[in-house]
């Protein structure tokens, strides 16, 4: 993880003074527990985890609140404050921060779509298929999640079918059974540059 942080700091600022960092890939991936390893690894990161921006009724269709509220704010060199969204009673909660920092990593389906990478230093695909990531994802979560995740399935197929993140991933991260492996994504050939952690 050193050398991958180490990495991402030496990236030039894509969003006003920040290098927004993406991390995406397919649900039960285990985006989350990455991000969160590589937030250590960069001194306490700021995240965004995308699941505080979207919500039931709009499940991909935050990208207004993502630019509006985020990057808006933090290409100004401020904080950005948002609201994050409560699965369990269906409503947004009291504003949130999201400080301003060298590198702020975004994790969530969909956190490399062509809207947000403009903005983006880097964007890092979890490279699981699709079926072991859900398998994952329905374990995790249980039988009383059973009815969101046959809904959850069909929206993400049609998300990846319209705007592939996969394509666009300068790095792929593959989680092994310790630690993860970093390899050079589609959208950068392999090199001497080749980060493995």
């Amino acid at each position: 993880m050193r050398d991958l942080a180490a990495r991402l700091r030496g990236l030039p600022p894509s969003l006003g003074p920040v290098r927004l960092v993406a991390v995406d890939g397919h649900a039960g991936s285990g985006k989350s527990t990455f991000t969160g390893r590589l937030a250590g690894a960069l001194g306490g990161a700021p995240v965004l985890h995308l699941d505080d921006i979207a919500s039931h009724e709009r499940l991909f269709d935050w990208t207004d609140r993502f630019l509006t509220r985020v990057a808006e704010p933090l290409s100004r060199g401020e904080t950005a404050h948002y609201r994050p969204y409560d699965w369990g009673a269906r409503v947004f909660g009291p504003p949130r921060p999201l400080p301003l920092a060298p590198v702020v990593l975004v994790e969530g389906v969909g956190a490399g779509r062509r809207e947000l990478r403009p903005f983006l230093a880097e964007l890092l695909w979890m490279e699981l298929p699709a079926s072991r990531s859900w398998a994952r994802g329905r374990a995790r979560d249980g039988a009383a999640q059973r009815r969101f995740w046959d809904g959850w399935v069909e929206a993400e197929r049609a998300h990846f079918a319209a705007d592939p993140s996969r394509p666009h991933a300068g790095l792929l991260v593959r989680e092994k059974s310790e630690g993860y492996e970093v390899l050079p994504g589609p959208a950068r050939p392999a090199g001497p540059d080749q980060v493995a952690t």
